[in-house]
């Protein structure tokens, strides 16, 4: 294996971390297979992904990759949780209304929502979008159950039959709020839901499925740290960001991390970290960030940018919620920044379309500037080679905000 030192890289393992996403892990392979092609022509480069046979570890490909004069093979695997995102996305119309109140609960009931609207107000808004439109949605549905039930009702002229409006009406209600939720995929208004109450769910302590499937992953991740590999690299991206933290602070912990090893890297995409980390039961998260980022094993690499509302942009995860140690070292906060590196017509396209924007990080940028997820990714430099020497965003947030600062021993 390679010095980490020597920032080259010739073969290289990528685990990529999802957030809260209940597609198919082949949905991330054909947004790389599609961006890659478009971005290596745009900058210069030759890219060719390749499918991997199955029964071969983690769902995943191959990538291929001659950048900068140099030949770069690339295994890139999907960490899956997907179906723990689909179990917590079971429930009935009913049910998600339950979930509406206890998340509005868990921020509001201890405190956490005002200094998350104090940090950035786009991903807050992001999460009374679905409150609110849940509420719009009972309102619309009860009120045309009641005109339905009330027409019935005159039409039958009173007596027995006028009592079908009783039937009618909430009939007509539940058929209104069906209808909504089929309108899913352009609203996303219970998907938001679902995924805001995930993240709060046990107000911030990971439920005992998805810390063994975090064990899991750090298992894969130790294995390939003992293959002839360059560089191990950890993308997490918007709530798989805090996925890869919890991890890689694991791993290092364990003594799983060898010194002469390949390089490790964590890049974080879109991060939704204080969502969960300014809950008061967030105390592992609080305990893993404020580990990690002091630690010499690892380069950090956070990506973000104003133009996504989903995400707490330019906001340092650990100095925020107020568990920075002395002589923190990570993350390097770096913006994508939107507006600079997508051409004006892309941006005029993508500005209004906000989950889309919050994938963008995994996009070809037609404006490409030193953020290249797919150099980043199948290029000839280690994360810690590529970013040596770069200065944090001068607009990135440091402020301690969280009111909970307590961390697990």
């Amino acid at each position: 294996m390679s010095s980490p030192s020597l920032g080259s890289v010739a073969r290289r393992r990528v685990f990529y971390i999802p957030g809260y996403d209940p597609i198919p892990a082949r949905k991330y392979r054909e947004i790389y297979r599609r961006e890659g092609a478009e971005q290596a022509l745009i900058s210069g480069y030759e890219l060719a992904v390749a499918g991997r046979p199955a029964g071969q570890g983690p769902f995943g490909w191959q990538v291929t990759a001659i950048m900068d004069g140099a030949e770069v093979s690339a295994d890139i695997d999907v960490l899956v949780w997907s179906d723990i995102v689909k179990s917590s996305m079971s429930g009935s119309i009913a049910a998600t209304y339950g979930q509406m109140v206890r998340t509005a609960w868990a921020y509001l009931g201890t405190g956490a929502f005002w200094p998350l609207l104090r940090l950035r107000k786009g991903p807050v808004i992001a999460a009374l979008y679905p409150v609110v439109m849940l509420l719009v949605y009972a309102l619309v549905a009860c009120g045309l159950g009641l005109c339905a039930g009330l027409l019935v009702a005159r039409l039958a002229g009173g007596g027995w039959v006028a009592l079908l409006g009783w039937a009618v009406g909430p009939a007509v209600a539940a058929l209104v709020l069906r209808l909504a939720r089929r309108l899913d995929g352009r609203t996303f208004v219970f998907y938001l839901m679902h995924d805001f109450a995930h993240a709060a769910e046990d107000l911030g302590e990971i439920p005992a499925a998805l810390s063994d499937r975090l064990a899991a992953f750090g298992d894969l991740v130790a294995e390939s740290l003992a293959d002839d590999v360059d560089e191990v690299l950890v993308v997490g991206h918007s709530s798989g960001a805090h996925l890869a933290v919890t991890v890689l602070a694991d791993l290092i912990r364990a003594g799983r991390v060898p010194v002469d090893g390949p390089a490790l890297g964590l890049l974080s995409l879109g991060q939704v970290v204080p969502m969960v980390s300014f809950l008061p039961r967030a105390d592992r998260l609080r305990a893993d960030l404020r580990y990690l980022s002091a630690r010499p094993e690892l380069t950090w690499v956070d990506v973000t940018a104003p133009g996504d509302g989903c995400a707490f942009a330019l906001c340092d995860p650990v100095a925020v919620t107020g568990v920075a140690p002395d002589g923190q070292r990570w993350p390097l906060i770096l913006s994508a920044a939107f507006t600079q590196t997508l051409s004006p017509e892309r941006w005029a396209a993508l500005r209004w379309r906000f989950h889309r924007l919050h994938f963008q990080y995994l996009h070809a940028f037609d404006r490409p500037g030193d953020y290249d997820y797919f150099r980043i990714t199948a290029g000839p430099l280690t994360l810690a080679a590529r970013y040596a020497g770069r200065v944090p965003s001068k607009s990135r947030i440091v402020t301690a905000l969280s009111r909970y600062t307590s961390v697990r021993a």
